[in-house]
């Protein structure tokens, strides 16, 4: 069972506070079970019979004791819920882990919106759990065992009531139980959809007001909403039908044992200072047993939650993260060797057979056209993924022998869709480099070309930026994403159509200051447009995910047919601009 193996596996570090709830926890329960037992000899031996002093000297009792279960009452919680709240971080952090280790593919294959959903929500309810089971869980059968003893002691004659009314209170949990399991795991589903829901249309707000779909995207939200809401309002149902069920067999019992006992006492069977104790206790038993119901309320849930968390942990991903090399590669040498992949489920792979080699102190470039496979080739550089068949070497040493630090260090990439972390410019430059001085960020911004707009801002390194980059435009981000990869200094440079968002001037003036500040680096530059790339000393064009061409741009102008398609395709729509 997820449930229970989660528990156990992430409470283990705190088996002290456990240990420490369990005394506490026992101390409060005995300390209330004595209570009652003190009131009815306060009852039979001090109401009963006049005596001021034994009235005093147990009631002065009865307040020690009452202290005694207030301390270790609020200790039990204190303890309890530093373990609650222990497994809850561990939990969120081994998720967080397990998701960085996996490969884009196996991340895809969750999507964000369950994996969010999961490293959340799905949390939270573990770690209700937990919290809740040391504070109420641990003391509900030390009550019932100590309940039933205390009552059996005032009065045997009325313990088939507690036999009666513990089983019904049981037989409601189970059906409740059985009823709440499937409308749970539905639950959790329809919060996974509402959460992709509202993901995609926030990040794709820009396309919904463009073609006017607001109306379309709120019904579809809409949709999912109320799919959850309907879920909610029958879990919640049940959740009505609970408690007044509970209540009348508190009630029923309560008139019991006033019933059957009363006789009793007018028989003359029983003392009432011990029908009072006896009625507190049941009371208490029944209480005892409510907490366990709601409990038990939480347990389905939970289970649905740990069985989904439990699927991430679980997983395995393909992709192996080694020790490292005890040396770097020193001259940034990259060579793709017979390499080839495939999506899962796909029919043909996206990429067959590439072989190809990039030089230090040379640029090669990347081009074909939509769906030829150049930015899974980025992908695998780096090893975001790793190839089906074949690999991918630097100084003839694999990629998969490199650690992630050490390929962090030896290959700076420029993403196709420009991302920025919530910080500050300084904070984003250094995300690879932490070392970098002030200096080194302003040669970087230099080279990008973002010096400029970066030394008008009021606090210039310092400035702001919003999570995602959204309060610059999209040629600033690009242009302080590529700084960011020139921080670190790598030696080889992934480039995926990094300057799609540049005016051909500024694109000019980058290439031209990357040909300095890379010239002893193997430069990799993905593109569309000819422009970029006319200058590389290697343009390789893939078509199908094959390489259909090898050359410099003259070369390539004038013998490959696709190659060719593409430039003059580009100079008809300048000349028609």
């Amino acid at each position: 069972m997820a449930l229970l193996r989660l528990s156990l596996k992430y409470a283990k570090d705190y088996w002290l506070f456990i240990i420490l709830v369990v005394i506490l926890q026992l101390a409060a329960t005995i300390a209330a079970l004595y209570l009652p037992s003190l009131n009815a000899r306060i009852i039979d031996e001090g109401v009963a019979k006049g005596d001021t002093d034994f009235i005093w000297s147990t009631g002065m009792t009865m307040l020690l004791v009452c202290f005694v279960q207030v301390v270790t009452a609020i200790a039990a919680i204190y303890f309890g819920a530093r373990t609650g709240m222990g497994v809850g971080r561990d939990l969120r952090r081994a998720i967080y882990r397990q998701v960085d280790e996996l490969s884009m593919l196996e991340v895809g294959k969750f999507g964000s919106a369950t994996l969010i959903t999961r490293n959340t929500n799905d949390v939270q309810q573990v770690q209700m759990l937990v919290l809740m089971t040391l504070n109420f869980m641990v003391s509900t059968p030390i009550m019932c065992i100590g309940g039933i003893i205390m009552a059996l002691r005032e009065d045997v004659g009325l313990s088939w009531l507690v036999w009666v009314a513990v089983p019904v209170l049981f037989v409601v949990v189970a059906i409740l139980v059985y009823l709440l399991m499937p409308l749970f795991r539905r639950m959790q589903d329809q919060v996974d959809d509402i959460n992709g829901v509202l993901r995609e249309q926030i990040t794709g707000i820009r396309v919904i007001r463009a073609f006017v779909r607001e109306p379309f995207e709120t019904d579809r939200y809409a949709d999912a909403n109320r799919a959850l809401t309907e879920t909610s309002v029958k879990v919640g149902n049940l959740f009505v039908l609970m408690f007044p069920a509970i209540m009348m067999i508190l009630h029923l019992a309560t008139a019991a044992v006033l019933w059957f006992g009363g006789h009793r006492v007018d028989a003359g069977q029983m003392e009432v200072g011990s029908l009072t104790a006896f009625l507190q206790y049941l009371l208490q038993i029944l209480v005892a047993v409510m907490m366990g119901v709601f409990m038990m309320m939480m347990i389905p849930r939970a289970v649905v939650c740990a069985e989904r968390i439990a699927e991430i942990l679980d997983a395995r991903t393909t992709m192996t993260i080694p020790e490292g090399v005890d040396e770097l590669p020193r001259r940034g040498e990259l060579e793709f060797r017979n390499v080839t992949f495939g999506y899962p489920g796909a029919e043909v792979p996206v990429l067959e057979g590439l072989n190809f080699t990039a030089e230090p102190g040379t640029t090669t470039a990347i081009i074909g056209s939509t769906g030829a496979g150049k930015s899974t080739i980025v992908n695998l550089i780096p090893r975001l993924i790793d190839p089906q068949i074949g690999e991918i070497l630097i100084d003839g040493i694999p990629v998969s022998a490199f650690n992630r630090h050490q390929l962090a260090r030896l290959i700076g990439l420029v993403p196709q869709k420009p991302y920025l972390f919530s910080g500050t410019i300084a904070t984003n430059l250094r995300f690879g480099n932490e070392d970098a001085t002030d200096e080194e960020l302003w040669e970087a911004l230099r080279v990008a070309q973002a010096d400029d707009f970066v030394s008008e801002k009021e606090d210039q390194l310092e400035q702001g930026v919003a999570q995602g980059g959204t309060n610059y435009s999209g040629g600033q981000r690009q242009r302080l994403c590529i700084a960011r990869a020139l921080t670190v200094k790598p030696q080889i440079y992934v480039f995926d159509d990094s300057f799609s968002a540049l005016d051909v001037a500024t694109d000019s003036r980058l290439r031209a200051a990357l040909s300095e500040s890379t010239e002893e680096a193997t430069v990799i530059v993905v593109a569309q447009r000819v422009s970029t790339i006319r200058e590389a000393d290697q343009i390789i064009v893939l078509e199908a995910g094959k390489i259909v061409g090898r050359g410099t741009h003259e070369e390539l102008a004038e013998s490959n047919p696709t190659y060719r398609a593409i430039v003059e395709s580009q100079l008809t729509a300048e000349e028609v601009n």
